[in-house]
């Protein structure tokens, strides 16, 4: 088995996720995991599908076809992680809490790989505060940790981080 990851974007509309399931579907794919979501109108996403190697170039061809037809702009890609990787590396579940302002994600994020941390998953929102008026940010991130990483500094980073932006970081 072959795993492609498509990135895929377009206009929403219904039938979207459908379009791109009949074709996995049709060329003895899986769909495995995906993340997909509607952001200010276009809907957007990334999908992880295994497929018989042998017919990884005729799905290819296939997912190509949509986005010719302009429901879609596609994107494949071929996995490269082996599961020894995975075995390998613990996670770190973390979510961040603050009143909106530009660059949390940047600080967190950087705060991340300045200890070899790599997201695996980050899912942001803004919204109103209910309250105190404004808009809060939240996020939530699922990152995996090297075996070689000092939890103690990384948790003291965070911390710092935190006070400097004003934001909630909580570890889970």
């Amino acid at each position: 088995m072959t795993t492609l990851i498509l990135t895929v974007a377009g206009a929403d509309r219904p039938g979207l996720v459908a379009a791109v399931a009949d074709v996995v579907d049709a060329h003895g794919g899986n769909w495995e995991n995906s993340s997909l979501a509607e952001l200010a109108g276009t809907f957007a996403g990334v999908i992880e599908v295994s497929v018989p190697t042998d017919r990884a170039g005729d799905l290819e061809t296939a997912l190509r076809a949509i986005q010719g037809q302009g429901l879609l702009t596609l994107s494949v890609l071929t996995g490269t992680r082996g599961v020894a990787e995975e075995d390998e590396e613990r996670l770190l579940v973390m979510q961040v809490l603050g009143n909106d302002h530009p660059g949390i994600v940047r600080e967190v994020s950087a705060a991340l790989n300045a200890h070899a941390l790599s997201i695996e998953e980050l899912a942001t929102e803004t919204r109103d505060a209910a309250m105190a008026g404004g808009r809060l940010f939240e996020a939530s991130v699922i990152a995996k940790v090297p075996p070689t990483v000092d939890l103690d500094a990384l948790r003291a980073d965070l911390e710092r981080l935190a006070t400097e932006i004003q934001v909630d970081i909580t570890l889970g």
